[in-house]
C-alpha cells in the first residue's frame, strides 16, 4: 500500500502496468493535502499557520510537504516544516514545540511520524493545536480530523491481489488499484478538549462524528 502516488516515488513504472515485482493498492493521503487544508481553515476561519513534522529522507513525506506547501501558498497559509531523521528528533521537536507557534497540525504520509502519532496528538491537545490527519485511526486516537480513503478498503483490496499471486498472477499484471471512497471524520471530544467550536454545517457533513 502506498499513500502517494507510486509512481512519483518510483515504486512502480505506471499504474497499468507496474513492471517488475511490485504492485498494490494506492490510498489517497499525499494528494488530498490541498483539500485537506481547506477543511482546516473552514472549520478555523482565522488560520494562518499550519505546523507539520516529517523525515526529510522519506520520498513520500518529501512529495507530501511539496504538496502541502503549495496548497499552503495558494490558500495564503504559511507551511511551518520541522523535519526530524529519527523518533528521537521528533520527540525533541515535540517537547520544543512553544504554544503559539501554529494554529493547526496536518499530517503527510511519513510511517516514522506515523509510528510516533499519539504522542504527536499528545502534544497538540496539551497545546489546544487542531490536528488533521490522513488515517481515521489518528481521530479515534484522540485527534481532531481526518479526511481520507478508507484503509480497511485497502487492506481488502490487498488481500485480494495477494491471494492472486499466491496462486501464480505475476505482480507485474496487476495494474496498481486506486481507493477512492473517501470518509471525513471529526473528533467532537476532541474539539471540546481544545475548546475549539466546529460549526454545525461542517458536523453534518462529516461521514462519522466521534463524541
Amino acid at each position: 500500500m502506498a499513500g502517494t502516488n507510486p509512481v512519483t516515488v518510483k515504486l512502480v513504472n505506471s499504474i497499468r502496468a507496474p513492471g517488475d515485482r511490485l504492485t498494490g493498492v494506492h490510498v489517497r493521503a499525499t494528494d488530498l493535502i490541498g483539500k485537506r487544508l481547506e477543511l482546516l481553515r473552514e472549520i478555523i476561519p482565522d488560520l494562518r499557520r499550519v505546523v507539520t513534522f516529517y523525515n526529510p529522507s522519506n520520498r513520500s513525506a518529501i512529495e507530501g510537504a511539496k504538496e502541502a506547501r503549495e496548497a499552503a501558498r495558494l490558500l495564503g497559509l504559511e507551511l511551518i516544516e520541522r523535519k526530524v531523521a529519527s523518533v528521537e528528533e521528533l520527540q525533541n521537536a515535540l517537547r520544543t514545540y512553544r504554544t503559539g507557534e501554529a494554529d493547526a497540525f496536518i499530517a503527510v504520509s511519513d510511517a516514522m511520524i506515523d509510528s510516533q502519532i499519539q504522542s504527536v496528538i499528545d502534544m497538540a491537545r496539551a497545546n489546544r493545536l487542531p490536528t488533521m490527519h490522513y488515517e481515521l485511526i489518528a481521530v479515534e486516537q484522540g485527534g481532531l480530523v481526518s479526511y481520507s480513503s478508507d484503509f480497511k478498503d485497502a487492506g481488502r483490496q490487498s488481500a485480494k491481489y495477494v491471494q492472486q499471486i499466491l496462486a501464480g498472477t505475476s505482480p507485474a499484471q496487476l495494474p496498481v488499484e486506486g481507493i477512492d471512497t473517501l470518509k471525513f471524520v471529526i473528533n467532537l471530544k476532541t474539539a471540546r478538549q481544545i475548546g475549539l467550536n466546529i460549526p454545525e454545517r461542517i458536523l453534518l457533513r462529516a461521514d462519522k462524528v466521534i463524541e
